[in-house]
Parts: structure tokens; C-alpha cells; sequence
């Protein structure tokens, strides 16, 4: 049995509104309370049952709900509603009336409600209790598809076969505490649709707007209703390589499908060469998620051909998934609340300011799950203001919280932040480990019962992949913790072990180098930081290994560049020598270059060697001399490092070979044109460069006049070159715009019950 009691009223009623559609096979018209005439839902036409009796006309759905487990349905709990459906018999607007009830229904009290319902006009009457409802869930895939929540409301071995079983434990592990408090989104809703129509998604959003449990929910009714075992992998080419042709129960998952944390067009070509042989795929049967960070997706969107795939250019495959109804933010909190650990005395404390912590500007689902824990309100005053800056200052709140822990509960999360935020269980630690648990006045026994104590609150523990691990509940817990541990000198050793490096060299300065907001590393730790620099060959911000190398050298040589005082980069350059190679030879995208601004304030400090100076000098003329790149005439800063006469060599230099070659250059440029690109784009650099010879020598008209001629010719071929039409923005589903009607009946209501 499914604890229905679970759901609330509104929910109780969505359910039963989804048994209509699927079990019934109509599309049920939901009424607000305020204006429903006694319907929870509707509809006309016939419907012929599974045992071949046939029913017609006027069908109004009433949903009755009750909160306490295991209570049987009584009259007094609808003799109101007779009044209400005599009312309707009497527009004409019921001809057979169907009820619903999450309690039990005695086959005596069915006939006593068939019999009064039809006394007062209704032609036919049904009453489906709990065990009906029960039923139909147990034997209805398609329907806990689309109601997921279900999954975590009774004993999924009871419903799936052993190997579906298995497969779904795991998928849904991660959120095995939260299951049965899930809501089911409208983008949801829109997201299974269009899995079931297209065998396709795509679901776009910021981090940590709920894609990842989507697509896990997704991933979790496809296996339960079409067998469709997941793999989830990271690029469009590995679905293509893991197909199976003659298995059309697969579902593919690609996270992050166009990059990590901003696009890589790699994956975008990539995508663009595997989409025949995709849609193929969709027409086998197979189903497939994408997911990607919204602003990663726009900045796709221009390289992803739409003749490739057309149905990745519709609106009803893309997906935002990232706004949230007001009803939908309710029973966010209507479920946490109903389903979470606060007392009954701090429900009904709590019950008139639900609404506004629904309404506030700064909601996000974690506010439901906190507000809804005893261990995160303990030292709340509940009252407007104070809630108002419990969701205003969500993290000032967690860092206190974290202050506020006995050391050995403050020792077990510093162990899961020095370990990736993935820390092994049985705990096996060393010594680094001991001793920053030590100089927080824990031990490891202490840790142990800390975690089991926090577990559900702070801290999770799960099995993924065979492996028993704890996690933080959720990563605004280890970016509090990171605060909180850095305020003490004392403990900084702990956050330089515990942190990756990519987050150090966001967050770090080595000495004081007056970076606002920074944490400054002291010399004496500087050695561990050189250790931490030397293993940074790649960064997982990146998916493809190309890229990966290339972002870790920039992410590096800028955090030299920026963030490092003279005596750190003194002591790096003389354990990494080879650096002043590598800045000698940079990219011809001077502008954007880190190696650029790794050699100035090398040169800035008197760290770069002359030979080093000379070789870089000589690259950046190159590039200025063939028109790839006139960075050295534009940037007052890589003026002064030409010595003497150098740069005036320069000059004379483009004067004598590259001036008299400038229009056969934009013929070269023109050549290279791919008629998708904007025109004006692609130009921009040859413009660019252009201008700035022109500003170099704006005291030789001639030259000036060459350049203007080439420069108006350039203009005219970017308008020819220039489609009028404007583009047109996809449509996100969920986007469409909110009815605004009030519920008259609150959906707390019940919450103190």
C-alpha cells in the first residue's frame, strides 16, 4: 500500500486528476477551489471501463482527502458534496459522478453513496477508495511515470520485477530522502510528454535548477514503463558508440551535453556529425536526455546545425527547467513540512507564513527542506523579518550553523571537505587527516558518531557504484564550511588540502596582493601550494581532453599573473623553468592570451629573464608583421616591453610588408567565410587590426587613406553578406504564463493536522 496520506489535498487531487487521464482515458478538467461548483475535475463523452461497461455524458470528478493513515471513508465526510452534486444535476452538468478518496471505502458504504447520489438525479456512480487507487498505481507504469513522487511512497520491489528493481535503486539513491517529497513541475510534466512523443529532451537551466532530478526521474519511468535500462555518458558520439540496434530499451543520459561550465564547440560539432545516426536511434524506439547550463546552450545554439537534427530547433523538445509556479513552490513546502521532523507546536507556529515564504522573490526548493528540518530553525524566530533574512541570507544563516556544531561534528565535515566532498566509508584517514581533526579537538570515533548524527540533515550517506560514501546534503553546506574554516589562520591548511585547485585559484592569493575578498596563503604554506600547481596538468571544467589541457594552462598562468606577489613567483619560476618557454611562444589571440599577462608582470617584477624578453618580443612583431594580430601596436602595456629601437623596427617593418598586402589579405578573410557565421563577427579582428595601423600612422594621410578605402569596402561586403530577418527565439515550454487565480482553499491547511 502507497502512504497516500502523504500527498495533502492538492496533491491528492493532482493524482487523482492523472488517474483520469491514464486510467480513465480522459483529459480531466482541474477547477480551483474558489470557483469549482463542487468538481475537483471534468469531462464530457463516453468511457468504456476494462470489463466493457460504458458510461457517458457529464462526468465530474470529486476528490475526498484525509490525513490520518489507514481511516475508512464515513458518510458525514460527503454529505456535503451531495448538496453540491443535486446542485449540478440540475444545470445538467453531471451525469456520472466519480469519487476518489485516499481512505478506505466498506462495500456497505459504496452502496449507501451510489444509492443517495442517484436519489438526487446522478444516472451512475463510481467510488474508487484506496485499495482501487492502489491498483491501479501497482499496475499502471505510464501513470507512476508520470506521478514519480509515487516511487517513494511505498516498496518499489512491489511494483517492479527484481532487475528494474536493482537498476531503479540506484538511480533514485541520491534521492532516496527526498523521493516522496518530490513535486512534480510542470517542466516535468513537459519534460515525460515529450520523452513519450519524441523519445527526446533537451533540459536547459542554471546549476542546481533541478535538471539533474528531472532527468533522474526520466530515467527512472522509462525504465519502470518501457524496460529502458540508463547509461549515462558525456558526449553525443558515445550514445552513437553504445547503441545497440538490435535493443530498443535504452535510455541515454548526456549531463552537460555542449561543456561543463561554458561551451565548448567541440562537442557542438560532434553532436551536430552523431545527429543522423540519432535519429535513427529515436526512430528504434531509443530515448535520450540532454542536459545543459542555460547559458551554455545559447552560446550552442549557433553551432548546432539545425539541418543535422531539426527537432532539436523545437520548442517542445528544449526545455527550461528553472521556473517555478506559485503552486508549485507551495507544495514544495506543503510536502517538506507535511513529511519532515519539525513538531506539531512549530507547524502550527509556522502555518499563516507559509504563504509568504512561497511568495518570496528568493525562494529556491532547498528553503523547503530547511525550513522543514528542526536542525537548520533551532534558533529561528519565527516572524516575518526573521524569516524573511532565514531565505534573504540563506548562507549567512549555514555559516552560523556550522559555528554553532560541537567540534566533533565541525571535524567530521572538514573530513568530507579534505576528500573531494566524498569521503569513503568505513572511514579509513591519514595522517594529514588525523592532524586536522586533532586541531579541531576531535577523533576519529568522534567523527564517526557526528556523521551518523547529522546524517538526513547536514550529511548524506549512499552507495554509488558498489561504493559507500558520505556526501554533504547539499553543496551550499561545503561552500559554508570552506568560510567558515578559513577565518582561522590555524585551520587554512585544512581548506588548501580539502579544496581542488581550480576552486583554490578562484579563491586564493599567495601573499597579499590586494585582490579583494581573497584568501591570502602565507609563505609558510607556500610550498603546498607549488605542490598543488604541479599536478594541475587538466581541469574538469572541461569535457573534451583538448580543452581541458588548454584550460588548466590559462586557469594557471592567470592565477600567476593576477593573484601571486613577487616572492611566490620567484620561488615557482625556479621550480617550473619551463614556464618562460611556454610564455614565449603564445597564441596570435594576443588579447585574450595568458601567457601575455603572465610575461608582463613577469617583466613588471624583473623575473623574466632578457633571453626570455627577446623571444617574446619577437613573437608578438611576427604576428603584427603578417596582419595575424596587431595587439603589440594597440596595448600601451606590451609597449614597454620593446627596448631601444625595437619598436620602431617595427613599424617599419609592417610599413614595408604588411601594408602593401592589406587587400589581399581581406580577399583571404573573405575566403574563409562560412555562410552561417554573422558577417559582422567574422570581420571584427581584420577591423580591428585595420584601426589600429590606422590610429599608428594617422600622420601619413597616405597610409590613412589606404586603410579608410579597405576598411568602407569591408562595411559594404558585411551588409551584402547580412540576412535582414530576424532571428526568432525558441520558445521555453516553461515559460508559458501563470494563471494568476488565487486558490481560496490553502494548500497548508492540513499542514498542523
Amino acid at each position: 500500500m502507497y502512504d497516500l496520506h502523504h500527498l495533502g489535498w492538492f496533491g491528492f487531487q493532482e493524482l487523482c486528476n492523472s488517474i483520469a487521464r491514464e486510467v480513465l482515458g480522459q483529459t480531466s478538467m482541474t477547477f480551483l477551489e474558489s470557483a469549482d461548483g463542487g468538481r475537483d475535475g471534468c469531462f464530457s463523452g463516453k468511457w468504456q471501463n476494462t470489463t466493457g461497461e460504458n458510461y457517458y455524458g457529464e462526468f465530474v470528478i470529486q476528490c475526498k482527502f484525509k490525513t490520518r493513515r489507514n481511516e475508512n471513508l464515513k458518510f458525514a465526510d460527503i454529505q456535503d458534496e451531495i448538496i453540491k452534486a443535486q446542485k449540478l444535476v440540475s444545470s445538467n452538468l453531471c451525469d456520472t459522478y466519480i469519487l476518489m478518496t485516499n481512505t478506505g471505502v466498506s462495500a456497505p458504504m459504496a452502496a449507501k453513496i451510489q444509492k443517495t447520489l442517484k436519489d438526487v438525479g446522478v444516472k451512475q456512480v463510481l467510488v474508487f477508495g484506496s485499495t482501487w487507487i492502489n491498483s491501479q498505481i501497482r499496475e499502471n507504469s505510464k501513470l507512476r511515470r508520470l506521478v514519480p513522487r509515487i516511487y517513494g511512497l511505498g516498496d518499489l520491489s512491489e511494483i517492479l520485477d527484481e532487475r528494474v528493481y536493482d537498476q531503479g535503486k540506484v538511480l533514485l539513491e541520491y534521492l532516496k530522502d527526498e523521493l516522496a517529497k518530490v513535486v512534480i513541475t510542470s517542466s516535468y510534466k513537459k519534460a515525460a510528454n515529450a520523452i513519450e512523443e519524441h523519445g527526446f529532451v533537451l533540459l536547459i537551466g542554471e546549476p542546481a535548477a533541478g535538471k539533474t532530478t528531472i532527468a533522474s526521474l526520466l530515467a527512472m519511468g522509462a525504465l519502470d514503463q518501457w524496460k529502458a535500462s540508463t547509461m549515462k555518458l558525456e558526449t553525443a558520439e558515445q550514445v552513437v558508440k553504445h547503441w545497440n540496434p538490435n535493443n530498443s530499451g535504452q535510455f541515454f543520459w548526456i549531463d552537460d551535453a555542449f561543456g561543463v561550465t561554458q561551451h565548448e564547440s567541440t562537442l557542438s560539432n560532434r553532436c551536430n556529425q552523431a545527429m543522423p545516426k540519432i535519429v535513427a536511434m529515436l526512430d528504434k524506439g531509443v530515448k535520450i536526455v540532454m542536459t545543459s547550463r542555460d547559458y551554455i546552450y545559447n552560446a550552442a545554439k549557433k553551432d548546432l546545425k539545425k539541418g543535422a537534427f531539426p527537432l532539436l530547433h523545437e520548442s517542445q523538445v528544449v526545455i527550461d527547467v528553472q521556473n517555478l509556479t506559485l503552486n508549485e513552490k507551495r507544495q514544495m513546502i506543503y510536502n517538506h513540512m507535511k513529511m519532515g521532523k519539525q513538531t506539531l507546536f512549530f507547524k502550527k507556529e509556522i502555518k499563516q507564513y507559509l504563504e509568504y515564504i512561497a511568495n518570496h522573490q528568493r525562494f529556491i526548493p532547498e528553503i523547503a527542506r530547511r525550513i522543514a528540518d528542526p536542525f537548520f530553525t533551532k534558533n529561528l524566530v519565527i516572524s516575518e523579518f526573521y524569516l524573511h533574512n532565514f531565505i534573504n541570507k540563506q548562507e549567512s544563516f549555514l555559516l552560523e550553523l556550522i559555528e554553532e556544531l560541537d567540534k566533533d561534528s565541525q571535524a567530521a565535515l572538514a573530513l568530507i571537505y579534505m576528500n573531494s566532498e566524498k569521503l569513503k566509508s568505513p572511514l579509513e584517514i591519514g595522517d594529514l587527516e588525523t592532524k586536522a581533526i586533532e586541531k579541531l579537538g576531535s577523533s576519529l570515533s568522534g567523527c564517526i558518531n557526528a556523521l551518523e548524527a547529522m546524517n538526513g540533515n547536514m550529511v548524506q550517506h549512499l552507495m554509488i557504484d558498489d561504493e559507500s560514501i558520505w556526501k554533504y546534503k547539499h553543496p551550499t553546506i561545503g561552500d559554508a564550511f570552506s568560510k567558515y574554516i578559513v577565518r582561522s589562520p590555524d585551520m587554512i591548511e585544512i581548506y588548501l588540502h580539502g579544496s581542488t585547485v581550480d576552486k583554490l585559484l578562484d579563491q586564493i592569493t599567495c601573499g597579499d596582493v590586494k585582490v579583494k575578498n581573497a584568501i591570502i596563503v602565507p609563505k609558510k604554506l607556500f610550498p603546498l601550494i607549488l605542490d598543488k600547481l604541479n599536478s594541475y596538468k587538466s581541469t574538469k571544467k572541461y569535457k573534451t581532453e583538448i580543452l581541458s589541457e588548454w584550460g588548466a594552462k590559462r586557469t594557471l598562468f592567470n592565477f600567476l599573473a593576477k593573484r601571486c606577489s613577487p616572492n611566490f613567483l620567484k620561488l615557482y619560476v625556479s621550480n617550473s623553468p619551463e614556464v618562460l618557454i611556454q610564455i614565449t611562444n603564445p597564441s596570435k589571440f594576443l588579447d585574450y592570451s595568458p601567457e601575455v599577462s603572465l610575461a608582463l608582470t613577469l617583466f613588471s617584477n624583473d623575473l623574466l629573464p632578457e633571453n626570455s624578453r627577446k623571444a617574446f618580443v619577437s613573437k608578438i612583431s611576427e604576428y603584427a608583421i603578417i596582419g595575424d594580430n596587431l595587439f603589440a601596436l594597440s596595448s600601451d602595456d606590451i609597449k614597454v616591453m620593446f627596448v631601444e629601437n625595437e619598436y620602431e623596427e617595427l613599424l617599419q617593418k609592417i610599413k614595408a610588408e604588411l601594408l602593401p598586402k592589406i587587400s589581399e589579405l581581406k580577399e583571404i578573410w573573405k575566403a574563409r567565410y562560412d555562410k552561417d557565421e554573422d558577417a559582422g563577427y567574422h570581420m571584427l579582428s581584420l577591423k580591428e587590426n585595420l584601426e589600429t595601423i590606422e590610429y599608428e600612422f594617422s600622420d601619413q594621410p597616405t597610409i590613412v587613406f589606404e586603410v579608410n578605402k579597405e576598411l568602407m569596402e569591408i562595411e559594404e561586403w558585411i551588409k551584402e553578406n547580412t540576412d535582414d530577418e530576424s532571428n526568432t527565439e525558441l520558445e521555453n515550454l516553461s515559460g508559458e504564463k501563470e494563471e494568476q487565480e488565487e486558490v481560496e482553499r490553502s494548500i497548508f491547511d492540513d499542514i498542523d493536522a
